[in-house]
């Protein structure tokens, strides 16, 4: 990713100027850690495995960012060189990776309720098509609404202008690359097909990004039960044999994604408050 690539090289030479050269413990492991963070991005997919990595990459860089605003020496820096518009861009990027975070909490939430209510009506009586038909109809009229609020959210991503002061920027590129996973965690969610017309809109969030044509075709767990409640709406035959399959499958991965989205939600309020108080002191 060129912006983050950017904002950490100038992070990195400009850093001597207001951090100490004898760099603290916990400097070294979260510039480690935003090193190895930047280089994933360039081989990144949106598989469930891969979101899910992504999100666990996120909470160990909340924790690095906690124990970054806990030393004296930083807050200091932070309390000096956050003056004016760079503290509330700041500020106001940690609420935007909340609300990110409320959005993607609030569509898998969705998901799994629809799609509880068609598990129900597959297992309560398995030669009800009609009823099943129905529930099928509403899982993808939703699926549908969740795509649509999950593109005016990625549309509505900005990006903030780059600053002259080393920790913030320092402290941008954690939050650039925080919403990088989210953005791939709510592509994940819409299992958009229309590529093209996605990798336009990441873009405007996240420029150059690097896909594989292999890792764009790769379907996922959403789109599976998708392909899957088509079919069967479309009387093709065989199209449900393997859906309970698919459905587990589904569960299974939204619980993992709803469980990392909530911690990371819990982390990125931690490090808010942490700032309102620097901030404030």
């Amino acid at each position: 990713m060129a912006v983050i690539e950017k904002r950490t090289q100038n992070s990195l030479h400009l850093r001597s100027n207001s951090l100490p050269s004898a760099a603290h413990p916990f400097v070294s492991q979260f510039e480690e850690h935003l090193r190895r963070l930047r280089a994933s991005e360039a081989t990144s997919s949106l598989s469930s495995s891969s979101v899910s990595h992504k999100l666990n990459e996120m909470l160990d860089l909340q924790d690095y960012t906690d124990k970054l605003l806990q030393l004296t020496t930083k807050q200091q820096v932070l309390a000096q060189e956050c003056n004016g518009k760079w503290g509330d861009d700041l500020l106001e990027g940690s609420l935007r990776l909340l609300d990110i975070c409320a959005a993607a909490k609030d569509c898998l939430q969705q998901s799994k309720e629809s799609m509880c209510d068609l598990v129900s009506v597959m297992r309560r009586k398995k030669g009800n098509e009609t009823r099943f038909a129905v529930e099928s109809v509403k899982y993808l009229a939703l699926r549908k609404k969740i795509k649509k609020q999950i593109q005016k959210t990625l549309q509505n991503l900005k990006h903030k202008d780059n600053n002259t002061s080393p920790m913030l920027n320092f402290l941008d590129e954690a939050e650039a690359i925080t919403m990088s996973s989210l953005e791939s965690l709510l592509l994940f969610i819409s299992a958009p097909k229309e590529h093209s017309r996605w990798s336009a809109i990441s873009k405007l969030v996240r420029p150059k990004r690097v896909i594989c044509d292999s890792q764009e075709s790769t379907i996922n767990e959403f789109e599976k039960v998708d392909a899957a409640l088509k079919s069967f709406i479309s009387h093709k035959p065989s199209s449900i044999e393997n859906f309970q399959s698919h459905m587990e499958n589904l569960e299974l991965c939204i619980q993992d994604l709803e469980i990392g989205v909530d911690h990371l939600s819990r982390k990125l309020i931690r490090n808010r408050v942490s700032l309102l108080n620097i901030f404030n002191h």
